[in-house]
């Protein structure tokens, strides 16, 4: 249950929330209302192999609604890294506060009850390795990049190609799994030619080449994580 319930944030908070969706919930409590709807589905479906009356269920999505519906109103004068950051922490601990309030997990054993449940949920790591990887993967490198370099909230989509750097970290991730270093930067070429005529132009060069490098570096630390399992 635990990792099932940390891939359901993956996938309702980032996967499934698309543009215009993420732009309506900037904007409007509706669009906060849209997106826990998606949430609290994706959430269900993937508690109902384990237990399908979990009301751990409520408690995540209420507590989802209720963190992204306060940052429609209170917006303290802090990048908008740390702010990411912030929200990130304050939904994995909902999170692991349900888990613990059910029995799935015990806070005073919470490292050991983690270590037990990746030799258990070994297909379920992969899951969440290679769902990380694709859209949350790339909304934390625009941020760490814009953050690091500009001091600034993020430019979205900017200069690189989303889907284009989704593909290029699932080849990375799955290369350095299997051991094939050499092959990494390669794969990190073709869009590099492609990109590089047109983010050397403007003032993006920098926050470019940090997306770039964090990007891979994501892709081979997740590669070398999930060898590992």
């Amino acid at each position: 249950m635990s990792i099932a319930m940390f891939l359901a944030h993956l996938v309702g908070d980032y996967i499934l929330q698309w543009d215009s969706l993420a732009l309506w919930k900037s904007r409007e409590l509706k669009g906060v209302l849209a997106h826990g709807l998606v949430v609290s589905f994706v959430t269900w479906l993937f508690a109902l192999p384990f237990d399908p009356l979990w009301p751990g269920v409520l408690f995540i999505c209420a507590a989802h609604i209720a963190i992204d519906s306060v940052q429609l109103y209170v917006k303290p004068p802090i990048l908008p890294l740390f702010r990411f950051i912030l929200d990130q922490i304050a939904h994995f601990t909902v999170i692991v506060l349900a888990l613990s309030w059910s029995g799935y997990l015990a806070l005073p054993t919470l490292t050991a009850d983690f270590a037990a449940t990746l030799q258990d949920d070994r297909l379920l790591l992969y899951a969440l390795g290679y769902a990380f990887i694709t859209m949350p993967a790339w909304v934390l490198v625009k941020f760490a990049a814009y953050g690091l370099v500009k001091g600034s909230g993020p430019s979205f989509p900017g200069i690189s190609n989303k889907y284009l750097g989704i593909l290029e970290r699932i080849l990375m991730t799955t290369f350095v799994m299997l051991g094939q270093f050499v092959i990494v930067p390669f794969i990190a070429l073709p869009r590099l030619a492609l990109e590089w005529s047109k983010a050397s132009e403007g003032e993006e060069t920098a926050v470019y080449l940090a997306e770039l490098l964090a990007s891979i570096a994501l892709a081979v630390a997740t590669g070398l994580a999930l060898s590992h399992l």
